[in-house]
């Protein structure tokens, strides 16, 4: 049994206190919460800074991590997608080595469970090891190509197939992206839930996305154009491309909207009335690289949308830590409460993922990890850091 206390505790579920000791089994549980003065000095390991739960990392691309450094930023998504497809091969040995690396980095960074998308079974050999709990999404798409969905879902319902789960972790079949997944796909993977899934998709990311979907025009026209892929049958719905995959999507479980850098207000408002359980997640560094843009925050505020964190990948970042994704939002829109910020980073994430019984916050009966911020007043700066504690 340990006890800790620290200069402040965030919980999370309710505010946060001082003066106070976690009491936890030598497995992290945590057993209890009581008052220092309870509490005989000499047991209790008292540090300097702010304990917080373990971060969740909604949205990761582990098998990417060996392309550290091959996209330049600031092209835009199109020709950040392209040069992924044209130079994501490499040695096994190096991406073994480089998939371990970064969930050490992980690790490190405090994170705790990740969304993992998976296009490959290259994860899975450290996925089976525990270190980090995995929600796997195996991705599908047929580039909107219906002759070809039951092709494209085969090949990769053959890696679903592969992943054996350690206790804890999930998995499901989801779609990519609107501009990538056929009715026909979308109808096949549906077909594999059995209740109670997340599904997680990406979303509005940039422009020509929209642009697609409202006038059949823009640069993923000439995307596909440029690996031969019919568009000629496509018809355009004048509505951004949410309201295709709402069409589309199963919504008796939770759905996790990725991305989301052009998503509006009525955007929002038209997902939350198809499914309740939406979770929107960010990955604010990845959207500067690759966009240099990031959401309005202001509208998920607005509207009392949930919002995640995620990193992307190695390819799309410089580094996958959460904390460093929340010192980005608190700079460039430094309107958003640390609470706020918090909670995207930990329950938010936890309940998206549908490991909020364990995850996400600093509760009698959870198992959450506990993390330790120094150089911080409130306030995220440049010298904030975390250290695992637990």
């Amino acid at each position: 049994m340990k006890k800790i206390t620290a200069d402040l505790i965030y919980l999370v579920e309710t505010d946060p206190i001082t003066q106070h000791v976690l009491v936890l089994e030598d497995d992290g549980t945590i057993l209890d919460i009581i008052p220092e003065r309870e509490c005989d000095p000499k047991d209790v390991q008292k540090m300097e800074g702010t304990l917080v739960p373990g971060f969740i990392n909604a949205h990761c691309h582990l098998e990417l991590s060996h392309m550290k450094g091959v996209a330049d930023t600031g092209t835009g998504l199109i020709p950040f997608i392209t040069a992924v497809v044209q130079k994501r091969d490499a040695a096994p040995e190096k991406i073994q080595a480089e998939i371990e690396r970064a969930e050490q980095e992980m690790f490190d960074n405090g994170i705790v469970a990740v969304g993992d998308i998976s296009n490959t079974t290259d994860t899975f050999q450290t996925k089976r090891k525990n270190k980090l709990r995995y929600y796997t999404f195996v991705e599908m798409f047929d580039f909107l190509q219906d002759p070809d969905a039951d092709r494209w879902f085969n090949q990769y319902k053959k890696v679903y197939d592969q992943l054996e789960l350690p206790k804890g972790h999930q998995k499901a079949c989801v779609p990519h992206a609107p501009y990538s997944v056929s009715p026909t796909l979308f109808q096949k993977l549906n077909a594999t839930y059995q209740g109670g899934e997340t599904i997680s998709i990406h979303n509005q990311e940039t422009p020509p996305e929209n642009e697609l979907f409202r006038q059949g025009t823009g640069g993923f026209i000439d995307f596909y154009g440029g690996f031969d892929i019919d568009m000629s049958t496509f018809r355009p719905s004048g509505k951004s491309s949410i309201h295709y995959a709402l069409e589309h999507l199963n919504h008796e479980g939770r759905t996790l909207m990725v991305h989301n850098t052009l998503t509006s207000r009525d955007d929002v408002r038209a997902a939350l009335e198809k499914n309740k359980q939406t979770y929107w997640a960010s990955c604010p560094n990845a959207n500067l690289y690759i966009e240099n843009s990031l959401p309005d925050y202001r509208v998920f505020l607005d509207t009392q949308a949930k919002v995640a964190l995620g990193t992307d990948s190695l390819t799309s970042n410089w580094q996958l830590s959460i904390l460093e994704e929340m010192k980005t939002i608190a700079k460039f829109q430094s309107y958003i409460p640390f609470e706020t910020l918090l909670r995207w980073a930990t329950l938010n994430g936890a309940e998206a993922l549908g490991f909020d019984n364990e995850l996400g916050s600093i509760s009698i009966g959870k198992k959450p990890g506990i993390l330790l911020l120094s150089h911080f007043n409130g306030k995220l700066t440049e010298r904030t850091s975390v250290k695992r504690v637990i």
